[in-house]
């Protein structure tokens, strides 16, 4: 067997540490989103979180819209993304935590204008978090 061939196969098994290493980082990163979701309900007035519970689903919902919902919203708009130089991605963000609103009991936000200063929030809450606390491989 070539070299190469055989350090592919290696590399492509996993041991289970590192996959326990994986869910670890999958629930941190929900729970950062939760904590984010959190500081949007603290600073935008029309964002009401219920109780942390409420946050931590949301926090999960969040998670899978933004892993489902989010690409399919991003591939069919993207003429209107390129027209807008990439502004209309705030739009589908907005979006994406209105959905997760509707979606969530407890977690609600009064129009779009607040869904949309929430979600640049979240953003920058989540990315802040995300680089300070969760490591790279």
């Amino acid at each position: 067997m070539l070299p190469g061939v055989l350090l592919a196969r290696l590399s492509l098994q996993r041991s289970p540490l590192s996959a326990s290493i994986d869910r670890m980082r999958l629930l941190l990163r929900f729970l950062l989103n939760a904590l984010a979701l959190w500081v949007a309900a603290w600073l935008i007035p029309g964002i009401y979180l219920a109780s942390p519970a409420a946050a931590i689903i949301a926090g999960i919902v969040l998670g899978f819209v933004n892993a489902i919902v989010r690409p399919v919203l991003v591939l069919l708009t993207l003429p209107v993304t390129l027209i807008t130089l990439g502004l209309f991605i705030f739009i589908i963000n907005a979006i994406c935590l209105a959905l997760t609103a509707w979606v969530v009991p407890g977690f609600t936000i009064d129009g779009f204008g607040s869904a949309l200063l929430g979600a640049l929030v979240v953003s920058v809450v989540s990315w802040l978090l995300n680089g300070l606390l969760v490591e790279r491989t």
